[in-house]
C-alpha cells in the first residue's frame, strides 16, 4: 500500500502540465500548438519567451524531485524511486490531456537529483557536454539518461539502477520520432531565437 501510494502520488505532481499552464498565463496560446506540440522546456523555448523555458525546466524538474523527497521522508529509499517512476509516468501521460504528455527529460533529471543526487548531477553534466558540443536536445536527452542506469549501479546501487533504466527507456519511448530524425540527419538544433510565423 505504502509503494502504490508514492506512486500514486508521483503520477499526480508529475502530471502537473507547467509549459501548457505558463504560456497560456502569459498569453501565447496552447504551447501544443507550437514548434514540436511538446509542453516541456525546449518547446516553450521555442516562443522566444526564455525566462518561461527556464521556468517550466525549474518547475517539471521540481515536480518529479519532490515526489521523491515526500516518498523518501515519508516512507524510506524503495518509495521514493516507485514516487520517481509515478512522476514519470505522469508528466509522459497525464491524466488531464488524454495521456498526452511530454517527453520527460526535466522531470528525470528532477527524480534522479533526489534519489541519487549523484547520478542525477552527472546525468546533467553529460547533458549539458553533449548540447554544448552537438546543440541537438534529443541526442543530449538520450545520451545522457541512456548512460544514467551505468551511473545509478556505482553510485546508488540496483535499485537505482532499475529506476534508471526503467527512465531511460520511457524516454527512449517517447523520443522515437527524435531518434528517426537523428539518424537520418534531419534533427534540429537548439535554437534561442524566437520562432518564425
Amino acid at each position: 500500500m505504502t509503494i502504490l501510494i508514492s506512486a500514486l502520488l508521483g503520477y499526480l505532481l508529475g502530471s502537473i502540465p507547467f509549459g501548457l499552464v505558463l504560456t497560456r498565463l502569459a498569453g501565447l496560446g496552447d504551447i501544443r500548438q507550437i514548434g514540436s506540440g511538446n509542453i516541456g522546456a525546449t518547446n516553450v523555448l521555442r516562443t522566444g519567451n526564455k525566462p518561461l523555458a527556464a521556468a517550466t525546466l525549474i518547475l517539471d524538474s521540481g515536480k518529479g524531485a519532490i515526489a521523491a523527497l515526500l516518498a523518501l521522508a515519508w516512507a524510506g529509499p524503495e518509495a521514493a524511486v516507485f514516487a520517481a517512476g509515478g512522476a514519470m509516468l505522469g508528466h509522459s501521460f497525464p491524466v488531464w490531456l488524454g495521456f498526452k504528455g511530454g517527453k520527460g527529460v526535466a522531470t528525470a533529471l528532477g527524480v534522479l537529483l533526489a534519489v541519487s543526487w549523484p547520478v542525477g548531477a552527472i546525468a546533467c553534466a553529460t547533458w549539458l557536454a553533449m548540447a554544448f558540443l552537438f546543440k541537438i536536445s534529443s541526442l543530449s536527452a538520450l545520451t545522457a539518461l541512456g548512460l544514467s542506469p551505468i551511473f545509478g549501479w556505482i553510485f546508488g546501487g540496483p535499485l537505482v539502477a532499475g529506476l534508471c533504466l526503467f527512465i531511460a527507456v520511457l524516454v527512449a519511448i517517447r523520443h522515437s520520432a527524435n531518434i528517426k530524425r537523428l539518424l537520418k540527419g534531419e534533427e534540429p538544433k537548439i535554437s534561442f531565437g524566437k520562432k518564425k510565423a
